[in-house]
């Protein structure tokens, strides 16, 4: 019997509108290979009215977990048993797992970012200004403040959005934040760690988008994260580069929020350095 006719392969399942070539997936199956372990990863089109049912089919196919993308992020948490702890105070789901006769939501994308930051400082007791205050400002804001930032700086053009994140962060994870609108060329406080571009701004194939962002005011001191993965280079990360900061760039956060999703579904820690490698092979960098 062909391989791919072996029904009882382990599934993971990707949920989203509209779903074309998709790294993950081919991140994740590199790394199913490399551990030898004989699962699937599949990108499955969800539209919204159909979101239930396609959960109600994870449950009775014994999908092992799964990913959730836009536009489901929010929707999907009514049709999961609980949630873990950050996914709860963010009120966004990324990542399904299966525990027992119950599915959890819990969001990979802030514990991706976490650990990047890591790998070059300790997050306790940094300031970090966010560009952004879409879902995955919203990630790293309050995984950064679970893992001890104390203070924030929230940068976004809606007045509303941002003022809405700033006071999550206070409210539910109990850090100091706080809001500035975006208008013009932010110029980044004496005093910063962490500078965060959250937004699209420079995404594929807008490569030579500006984030206005006042490069005089980046310290060599300062670690500058951009969570673009596409690519990986951005331009603030080349500018951010010759003002001798330290730089992140997206592909690292791609990389650890599949290592968490990963280790949730299978038990395994994988190998970074492999699914690294396969974005490397998609986006180049």
């Amino acid at each position: 019997m062909p391989k791919e006719w072996n029904f009882k392969q382990e599934l993971v399942a990707v949920f989203g509108k509209p779903i074309a070539e998709n790294p993950t997936q081919y991140m994740i199956e590199k790394a199913f290979a490399h551990h030898g372990l004989d699962w699937r990863y599949l990108s499955l089109e969800v539209e919204p009215e159909d979101l239930a049912d396609a959960v109600t089919g994870m449950r009775a196919m014994n999908f092992r977990g799964g990913n959730c993308t836009i536009p489901h992020k929010v929707a999907v948490i009514e049709h999961l048993d609980r949630l873990g702890e950050s996914a709860a105070m963010m009120g966004a789901v990324n990542c399904i797992v299966c525990e027992g006769d119950e599915l959890v939501g819990e969001n990979t994308d802030g514990k991706g970012f976490v650990q990047s930051v890591r790998e070059v400082t300790d997050p306790a007791g940094k300031r970090v200004v966010i560009l952004g205050a879409g879902g995955a400002a919203r990630a790293i804001g309050v995984e950064m403040g679970l893992a001890g930032a104390v203070g924030f700086t929230i940068v976004n053009r809606t007045v509303e959005r941002g003022q809405e994140l700033a006071d999550l962060l206070v409210e539910k994870v109990g850090v100091e934040a706080s809001f500035v609108p975006w208008d013009g060329d932010f110029s980044v406080p004496s005093g910063t760690d962490i500078v965060v571009n959250a937004t699209s701004i420079g995404l594929f194939p807008d490569v030579d988008a500006r984030v206005p962002l006042n490069i005089e005011t980046l310290e060599p001191g300062m670690v500058v994260a951009d969570v673009i993965p596409n690519p990986p280079r951005t331009r603030l990360v080349r500018d951010a580069t010759e003002r001798g900061c330290t730089v992140l760039d997206g592909l690292g956060m791609l990389v650890n929020q599949g290592v968490v999703g990963f280790r949730y579904w299978t038990g395994v820690d994988p190998d970074p350095e492999v699914m690294r490698a396969a974005l490397q092979e998609v986006f180049g960098g």
